[in-house]
């Protein structure tokens, strides 16, 4: 999935220490699926902070990830209940430590007017019943929250060439092995990722990532024994 993250600045490398804390889904670094989002976000960042330079940086992020059971992650389809309890339970967070323990978590903004209601949600001057009413007649913005390091593995600068022919690689061959040895996803994964080939593939002065990934594929097999 292509994803973008709007900014003044042009981001070589996601340092999670930077983030903010107590955003909508916890500290941690926010992309969208939504070139547009991205873009208006990027502006707004600029004047925000009189560089008036915005930049949106390209990403590719593997979706698979959310049927992997070696991360933890949640996805809100549209704004209930359960967002809006998690929504409230991070903006309140005041320490330093996440309020969760998610890797990733995908669903949507609470964009400006949003937040003004949880204000007053927070006063008392409406209740849930009514809050989650009025965000049935709205429309929702697209956010991913990438919380742990772990979980910045699966998310590659679209610049970063090298970085994305690797992931679709590592996409193609855990396929691959699910369908040709019936694997569990989980089996395969930690196959794959623990493997001298894919430490070998990474390193990009071997060259071996330009191979077509059924070769490399070949010589995974060979060190796993056939399976």
């Amino acid at each position: 999935m292509r994803v973008y993250h709007g900014s003044d600045i042009n981001i070589e490398v996601v340092d999670l220490s930077k983030c903010q804390p107590a955003k909508d889904f916890g500290q941690g670094f926010y992309v969208t699926k939504y070139l547009r989002q991205a873009e208006e976000m990027a502006t707004r960042t600029a004047k925000l902070h009189e560089t008036f330079t915005p930049i949106v940086t390209e990403f590719e992020f593997n979706e698979w990830v959310f049927e992997n059971k070696n991360f933890q992650t949640l996805r809100f389809d549209g704004y209930n209940e359960e967002w809006l309890d998690f929504i409230i339970l991070n903006r309140s967070n005041q320490s330093p430590a996440q309020a969760h323990t998610f890797d990733i978590v995908e669903g949507p903004v609470a964009d400006d007017d949003v937040t003004k209601r949880i204000y007053d949600y927070f006063r008392g001057d409406v209740s849930k019943a009514a809050f989650l009413e009025e965000l049935k007649f709205k429309k929702p913005m697209h956010q991913i929250c990438f919380c742990t390091n772990r979980s910045l593995r699966m998310l590659w600068r679209v610049e970063d060439k090298a970085e994305v022919k690797i992931m679709h690689i590592a996409s193609d061959i855990i396929k691959r092995l699910e369908t040709e040895h019936g694997l569990t996803e989980t089996i395969a994964y930690n196959l794959y990722y623990g493997s001298t080939t894919y430490q070998r593939l990474i390193d990009e002065s071997s060259g071996l990532y330009l191979q077509p990934w059924t070769e490399i594929y070949q010589l995974l097999l060979q060190e796993l024994g056939k399976i």
